[in-house]
C-alpha cells in the first residue's frame, strides 16, 4: 500500500493510544489484518467488546486521530511463503526492506508504505518432480526451484489443499520459467499449485509427529558440543546482562552451525548490532559449502526504535518462514535476538488494553506466549513423509543480568538448553562468556550416541571429567579466597591447575582467529584429552612423590594454551602428549 491509496471505511477510529487503536462498529474478527488512518498504517486485531475493536498498529501513529477510516482485510496476518525468502532482509511483518528502500529512493521508510514478502514479477525455473496421473497428497513435492545457489526450494502442495490422507491425482505439469502466481500444476479436484503460498504466523503448520532428537546441532563452539550441546530440533536459551556476548554467541551458532536454513530475527536489539549483521553477513563465506552465507540465510530486523507492536508479531514471522523449511526436509536454525524485547513489547501493548498486570507488569500470558513460540521448534515428521527440524534459540536480556526476573524464569521452565553468559566472565576477557557452573543441556544422553559413533567411544566420559573438575574448581576457589592457595594440599593445588587449563586452554575461543573460530568436535575431543593426559599423569607424578611445582613447570605444558589456533591439530596432539608424558614421567 502506497502513500496516495485510499483506505475503504469499514469502521471509524475511536481513540489512539501509541500503537494501541480503538475502532467503532468494525466488523471483524481476533487477529484480522486492518489499515488504520489515512495513510493506511497496518494493523491487527487484539480485542473486541461489543462495538469497539482494539487493533495493534505495527508503525508508529503520529498524525492519526478519532473519526480516521479503518478498513478490514479479514484476514490474520500472514506471510508470503516461497522462492526468494532467503538471501532476504525484511522487517516484522514481511516487508522487504531492499525493495522498500529503492521504492523511498531513501533509507528513511515513509509510514503506509507496503509491499509483497516475495518477488511476484520474477521468473524462477520450475523442473517438476511429479508427471501427470501421479497421486499426490497435502505436502508432497511436486517441482523443485533453484533459490540459491546453495538451496534448492521444493515446491509443496499447500497443507490445506487436501484433507488429511486425502490424495488428488497430478491432471498436468509444466517446466519452464513462471511467477510464484503462475499456476505450474493442476489437481482433478481443481486446485491449482502456485509457487507462492500465504500461511498464518499464529498457526503452527501441520506435521505428523513431534519425534524425539537424536543429532546435535554441531555449533564448533567448545563449550557447546563438549558440555552443553543442543539437539537439531531442540530450544536453547542465552541470557546474559548487557555487554556479555548474546549477540556474538548467536552470530557464531548463524555462522557455524550445521544446519541447512539460518533464520536471524533481530528483535528490538539495538540497531547497530543490527547493522553489523545486514553488512557481515553477505560478506561472509560459508565454511561447509564456500557460497555466501547469506544464499542459506533470512534476516528479520526489527530494532529498538521500530515500532513496538511489529516487535511483538516478528519472531512469529521468523518461526513460520522456519516452518515452511522444514516442511521440505531442511534442518532449520532459527534465532531470536532478543526475547526480552519482545516480552517487553507484550508489556507495553498490554498495559495500554489496562489488562491485569502480572510480575514485574508483564501480561499474566508471558509464559504461554513464550511457551507457544518454543514449542513450534521440533525434530517433525512432515505431512509428505520427510523429516525437518526447526532448533529455536532465543537470547535472553534481563535487567542487571537479574535470571530471577519473570521472562528468564519462564524461558528456563520451557527450553531443555540453557547458556548462562557472566559480566564477570566477559569483563575478564573470558569468551564466549557461558558460565559453565550455571548452564546446563537436558538433551547430553539421546545426543551421546551420536557423539559416540562420531568422534569417540568415550565422548561422554571425558566430559564428565571435565565437569567434575570444574565442579571441584568451584568449590576449591571459596577457600582459596579464605586462606590462599598455597594453604591446599598439593593435589587439590594440582586440581587447580588442570582446572585453569580447562578454562584457558578449552572453555575460550576466540570468534575473530581464523582457526580457533571453529572447532569441530574431533578437535574439541583431542583438545579435552590431551587435558585429562596431562591430568592423569601429573597425579602420577605427585603420587610418586614429585612435588607439584616441579609438575606445573614441565615445559611442555604451555602449549597446550595452543591447540586451538593449530590447523594440523592431530599431529600436534599427539607430539603434545608424547612430550607430556616423557616430561613428567622423567621427573621421577
Amino acid at each position: 500500500m502506497s502513500q496516495t491509496q485510499t483506505v475503504r471505511e469499514d469502521g471509524t477510529i475511536a481513540s489512539v493510544s501509541g500503537p494501541v487503536v480503538t475502532a467503532r462498529d468494525l466488523d471483524a474478527r481476533m487477529n484480522d489484518v486492518v489499515y488504520v488512518g489515512k495513510n493506511g498504517l497496518m494493523g491487527e486485531v487484539i480485542e473486541i467488546e461489543e462495538d469497539i475493536t482494539t487493533l495493534q498498529v505495527y508503525e508508529e501513529t503520529s498524525g492519526v486521530s478519532p473519526g480516521g477510516p479503518v478498513e478490514n482485510t479479514g484476514e490474520p496476518l500472514s506471510v508470503d511463503l516461497g522462492p526468494g525468502l532467503l538471501d532476504t532482509i525484511y522487517d516484522g511483518v514481511q516487508r522487504p526492506l531492499d525493495v522498500l528502500e529503492d521504492k523511498m529512493e531513501s533509507p528513511y521508510l515513509r509510514r503506509g508504505v507496503d509491499a509483497p514478502g516475495i518477488e511476484l514479477d520474477k521468473t524462477w525455473g520450475f523442473e517438476p518432480e511429479v508427471e501427470a496421473g501421479d497421486e499426490v497428497g497435502r505436502g508432497d513435492v511436486v517441482g523443485i526451484v533453484e533459490e540459491t545457489v546453495t538451496i534448492d526450494h521444493k515446491v509443496m502442495v499447500p497443507p490445506n489443499a487436501l484433507g488429511e490422507g486425502e490424495t488428488a491425482e497430478v491432471v498436468s505439469v509444466d517446466s519452464g520459467e513462471f511467477t510464484v502466481e503462475e499456476t505450474v500444476a493442476e489437481l482433478d479436484n481443481g486446485v491449482e499449485i502456485q509457487m507462492r503460498q500465504e500461511w498464518p504466523v499464529r498457526e503452527p503448520r501441520p506435521t505428523v509427529e513431534k519425534k524425539t532428537p537424536t543429532t546435535p546441532l554441531v555449533s564448533g563452539q567448545r563449550i557447546l558440543d563438549g558440555l552443553f550441546p543442543i539437539a537439531k530440533g531442540g530450544t536453547a536459551a542465552i541470557p546474559g546482562p548487557f555487554g556479555s556476548g548474546k549477540t556474538v554467541t548467536q552470530h557464531q551458532l548463524a555462522k557455524y552451525a550445521d544446519a541447512d536454513i539460518i533464520i536471524y530475527v533481530g528483535c528490538g536489539e539495538r540497531g547497530n548490532e543490527m547493522t553489523e549483521v545486514i553488512d557481515d553477513f553477505p560478506e561472509l563465506e560459508d565454511p561447509s559449502t564456500g557460497n555466501p552465507l547469506m544464499a542459506r540465510t533470512s534476516l528479520i530486523a526489527n530494532t529498538s526504535n521500530m515500532p513496538v507492536a511489529a516487535r511483538e508479531s516478528c519472531v512469529y514471522t521468523g518461526i513460520t518462514i522456519a516452518e515452511f523449511y522444514r516442511d521440505m526436509g531442511y534442518d532449520v536454525a532459527l534465532m531470536a535476538d532478543s526475547t526480552s524485547r519482545w516480552a517487553e513489547a507484550m508489556r507495553e501493548i498490554s498495559s495500554r488494553l489496562e489488562e491485569m498486570p502480572g510480575e514485574e507488569g508483564y501480561p499474566a500470558y508471558l509464559a504461554a506466549r513464550l511457551a507457544q513460540f518454543y514449542e513450534r521448534a521440533g525434530y517433525f515428521e512432515n505431512v509428505n513423509g520427510t523429516e525437518g527440524s526447526v532448533s529455536a534459540i532465543g537470547a535472553v536480556s534481563p535487567p542487571g543480568g537479574d535470571f530471577s526476573e519473570p521472562v528468564t524464569q519462564n524461558t528456563l521452565r520451557i527450553v531443555k538448553t540453557f547458556w548462562a553468559l557472566d559480566a564477570d566472565l566477559a569483563e575478564r576477557r573470558h569468551f564466549p562468556s557461558i558460565n559453565w557452573n550455571e548452564s546446563y543441556s537436558l538433551y547430553k544422553d539421546q545426543l551421546d550416541p551420536w557423539f559416540q559413533d562420531a568422534v569417540a567411544d568415550d565422548w561422554p566420559d571425558r566430559r564428565q571429567w571435565a565437569v567434575d573438575v570444574l565442579d571441584e574448581e568451584a568449590e576449591l576457589q571459596e577457600i582459596v579466597q579464605l586462606v590462599g592457595k598455597d594453604a591446599l594440599p598439593e593435589d587439590q593445588q594440582l586440581t587447580l591447575e588442570v582446572a585453569r587449563y580447562l578454562r584457558e586452554a578449552y572453555l575460550q575461543q576466540n570468534a575473530f582467529h581464523p582457526v580457533d573460530t571453529y572447532c569441530p568436535p574431533e578437535k574439541t575431543y583431542l583438545m579435552l584429552t590431551t587435558i585429562q593426559t596431562f591430568n592423569d599423569e601429573a597425579f602420577d607424578a605427585l603420587e610418586a612423590g614429585v612435588p607439584v611445582d616441579e609438575i606445573i613447570d614441565t615445559e611442555a605444558l604451555p602449549r597446550i594454551n595452543r591447540i586451538g589456533v593449530q590447523d594440523d591439530y592431530e599431529a600436534y596432539v599427539d607430539e603434545l602428549q608424547s612430550d607430556i608424558e616423557s616430561q613428567i614421567r622423567s621427573l621421577y
